[in-house]
């Protein structure tokens, strides 16, 4: 049973084709086809240098303009249709064969308020035509589609809110309330990519080897397979740089994740990494300063009441303060932001990410709502914050007892 046009405002029975933007950390590549999109630099404003600091104090953005970086965050796709329909041919791939228990179970999540009341007694969630639907309708959180009068998507492309919202499942898993800014972990990304028929069967077991809320932004340019995270987007106002490897502060990343991994039409240079991008018009570059602002404006969810042990957090502030600080420094929570960078070994993590990067070293990660992203550590690699603890303790001898531990893992709880 599909969604009756009834069921449609009147807004949202017309054909959508509203644009979207990306963000910081997600993206979605598509192997060897994302390379080659164009060759010069670019020459607009908001040009990002690598390495280049360019945010305002956070204080200063208008309401106007943290209200459309957060339309550009959800909605915008900088063109990048050309790839996830044009090459990929995802489009037909979803109309035929994603229904919502699908698009559920690989970690699309549906808003909640987009929704007429008592929808989702009424509908099949076991066919693809439910799909179509709901993607008419605008209600899949970072997925921007174009629907025609006869219900086939004739255009489908992803936004920064793909890998970098998710919603709170007050109506169920996976269906309430957007939480702009919270990392996506429950998303498959690489299974999502290795739908496309256009993606050989050896970069099929790739992306389907990335697993729920990993991804490798620099397959693509590369070859190599190291999957990170997905990170936080909110807790920014105070971060220079926003990637596990500094290259460069928060724009550069939006740019280098619209452009080389969503695929969409814009421009970004760094020629440490041999990137050189450019299009006309280019549909990236004027919306980095709102996006950005709308980012700097999200501030990190507190942690639920009685989540941690107050008594124990207490005494673990004192210890974090005597053997972390030197890191975690200042508001910021890292040294990155007065230039520093560890290397892999100092800080015993592996290695094979950083090597890919312009700077092979890793930043000092902001303490950001911990409780609320599990796993840790850029690759993942620690399950818990005993297992982060665990894994300092004996890294950086740090001669804590058992309980001191548990003090210090109940501190980073409350953050």
């Amino acid at each position: 049973m599909t969604i009756p046009q009834s069921y449609f405002p009147a807004s949202a029975s017309r054909i959508h084709s509203i644009r979207m933007t990306t963000l910081i950390f997600i993206a979605l590549t598509a192997g060897g086809i994302l390379s080659g999109c164009g060759n010069s630099s670019t020459t607009n404003p908001e040009k990002v240098q690598p390495g280049e600091t360019i945010q305002s104090a956070p204080d200063t953005a208008s309401v106007a303009l943290v209200t459309e970086g957060q339309q550009a965050f959800r909605f915008d796709t900088f063109g990048d249709e050309q790839l996830w329909t044009g090459k990929l041919g995802l489009n037909d791939v979803i109309e035929k064969k994603v229904d919502p228990v699908t698009a559920l179970k690989i970690g699309l999540k549906v808003d909640a308020d987009v929704l007429p009341p008592g929808i989702l007694e009424k509908v099949d969630l076991k066919s693809p035509a439910t799909t179509v639907a709901l993607l008419k309708m605008n209600a899949i959180v970072g997925v921007q589609a174009t629907v025609d009068a006869n219900d086939h998507i004739t255009q489908i492309g992803v936004t920064c809110a793909l890998c970098h919202s998710t919603v709170d499942n007050s109506v169920m898993p996976g269906i309430g309330h957007r939480q702009d800014g919270w990392p996506n972990r429950d998303l498959n990304v690489g299974a999502i990519i290795a739908l496309s028929p256009a993606i050989p069967a050896d970069k099929k077991a790739v992306y389907n080897s990335w697993g729920p809320g990993k991804y490798d932004p620099r397959y693509n340019e590369d070859g190599k397979n190291s999957p990170l995270v997905i990170p936080p987007a909110y807790g920014l106002a105070n971060v220079k740089n926003e990637t596990y490897t500094a290259e460069g502060p928060i724009s550069y990343w939006n740019a280098y994740v619209a452009v080389t991994q969503m695929g969409g039409q814009g421009n970004f240079s760094d020629p440490r990494l041999k990137i050189d991008v450019m299009h006309s018009p280019d549909q990236v570059t004027p919306k980095l300063a709102a996006l950005r602002a709308y980012q700097f404006s999200m501030t990190a969810p507190a942690p639920p009441a009685g989540s941690f042990d107050a008594a124990g957090a207490e005494r673990g502030h004192a210890l974090f303060d005597k053997s972390c600080v030197g890191c975690h420094v200042g508001g910021s929570g890292t040294d990155n932001n007065n230039g520093t960078l560890h290397a892999p070994a100092e800080t015993g993590v592996d290695a094979a990410y950083a090597m890919r990067t312009a700077n092979k070293a890793y930043r000092t990660t902001p303490l950001r709502a911990l409780w609320q992203h599990a796993p840790y550590f850029h690759d993942g690699s620690a399950k818990t914050l005993t297992d982060v603890v665990t894994h300092y303790n004996k890294v950086r001898t740090l001669n804590l007892t058992e309980n001191q531990q548990r003090d210090l893992v109940e501190f980073l709880k409350s953050r």
